[in-house]
């Protein structure tokens, strides 16, 4: 297991009775070997002072993007941190953060981290219930944020109920949990596709499709972070991993991620196959733009390299493959027909029937075969919590090689 030693939090604080618990959290992360950085909203500071935060976590604590003509800069602190706990997280904090309004520090550096977000959100009863924080909930979810649960009981209007912040032992013992998973895929080599391909037909213009690489990308960072070694081949995409450690190879056409997947494949342990890539290629790509004419224009088309396929055909005993299956019709009869014929060792199936799956989203609903026949479905998930139940089963499959 490794240690949470060293490991960066930055804690945001808001203005709810609960941040008087800051102090006790912040002293617990301390003892537990985190390094702790804090932003407070302004009205956080009307339940307990920067002052004490302060001298509790040995930084100073910045209020706002701008403070005494000099301006904080709110990416510096996204990428410091390994981890952004905000808690306690009001109603209206969960409201900006739905919604994207960084209207203070907090939300800026909210909407540019790179590394995971887990919430504690504090509120009344009433609130905690109402339809706009349950639906508020549901968004910042889809974009892969963790919720710490609410406790129960007195609240500070007098009521009985949900909504009160989970105690700060809970809250660590909850990321103690969240960094120190299993480094189950230590010393393994992976290569992962992700990401559309594009195929031109000139200068301008291209086959392709909508695929982001979220997907690809979601997995890169899941392995990574369980101590694989990682290769990432990633199509046109306007993403990047955020994991430093991920070998980022980026490419084009179909043809180009086939020569870059042939020169590593063969020292490689793992291979996920998360690529849209394209089927057809024109024939011949003009060297100027195509001009319209009177007419319909006629493109000849050719098949792209089976990228997955023909690696398959050269697939050792100890490498495993994992495919991915997009269908719109007949789907378990494709990915099963897929799962052979490309010698899969799993195929992960999701459909563009499925509202919340398929192409740029940031959730996906996905349903995983073995070569044995097994099948598993999930729920719709974040796209990150779905790496986490792939990686999951790559793993079982690790063991047994």
């Amino acid at each position: 297991m490794p240690s949470t030693q060293n490991k960066n939090v930055l804690l945001g604080i808001t203005g709810s009775i609960a941040a008087y618990k800051a102090a006790s959290l912040i002293r617990l992360l301390i003892k537990s070997d985190y390094k702790v950085k804090v932003i407070m909203t302004p009205s956080a500071c009307d339940f307990i002072t920067p002052l004490t935060i302060s001298t509790l976590s040995k930084h100073e604590v910045i209020t706002e993007i701008a403070e005494s003509g000099q301006w904080h800069n709110h990416v510096a602190l996204g990428l410091w941190a390994d981890l952004f706990l905000i808690a306690p997280c009001t109603a209206t904090t969960l409201s900006k953060m739905a919604s994207g309004l960084a209207d203070n520090m907090l939300i800026a550096t909210y909407l540019s981290a790179k590394c995971p977000v887990i919430i504690a959100p504090a509120m009344d009863l009433d609130m905690w219930k109402h339809g706009s924080t349950i639906s508020n909930l549901k968004t910042i979810k889809s974009y892969g944020n963790d919720i710490i649960p609410v406790g129960h009981g007195e609240l500070a209007s007098g009521l009985v109920g949900d909504g009160r912040m989970a105690e700060p032992e809970a809250i660590v013992s909850y990321l103690n949990d969240y960094l120190s998973h299993d480094q189950d895929l230590t010393g393994k080599k992976v290569l992962i596709t992700a990401g559309p391909t594009y195929e031109f037909l000139d200068p301008v213009r291209y086959i392709g499709n909508p695929s982001s690489g979220k997907m690809g990308i979601a997995l890169a960072e899941e392995c990574a972070s369980r101590g694989a070694k990682v290769t990432l081949v990633l199509g046109p995409s306007q993403l990047s991993p955020a994991d430093e450690s991920i070998k980022l190879k980026r490419v084009r056409s179909a043809e180009e991620m086939y020569q870059a997947c042939l020169k590593v494949y063969k020292s490689t342990d793992i291979t996920i196959f998360a690529a849209a890539v394209a089927d057809y290629t024109p024939m011949g790509t003009s060297i100027h733009k195509i001009k319209k004419k009177g007419g319909n224009l006629k493109l000849e088309l050719k098949r792209t390299k089976d990228i997955a396929g023909e690696l398959g055909k050269v697939k050792s005993e100890k490498q495993i493959n994992i495919g991915f299956s997009l269908e719109t019709k007949s789907g378990e009869a494709n990915a099963k027909d897929k799962l052979a014929k490309k010698n899969f060792d799993i195929i992960v199936l999701n459909s563009l029937q499925d509202k919340g799956a398929g192409f740029k989203g940031n959730t996906n609903k996905v349903t995983i075969f073995n070569k044995n026949g097994e099948m598993k479905k999930y729920p719709l998930k974040s796209k990150t919590k779905v790496a986490k139940d792939i990686v999951n089963h790559i793993v079982t499959l690790v063991t047994q090689k």
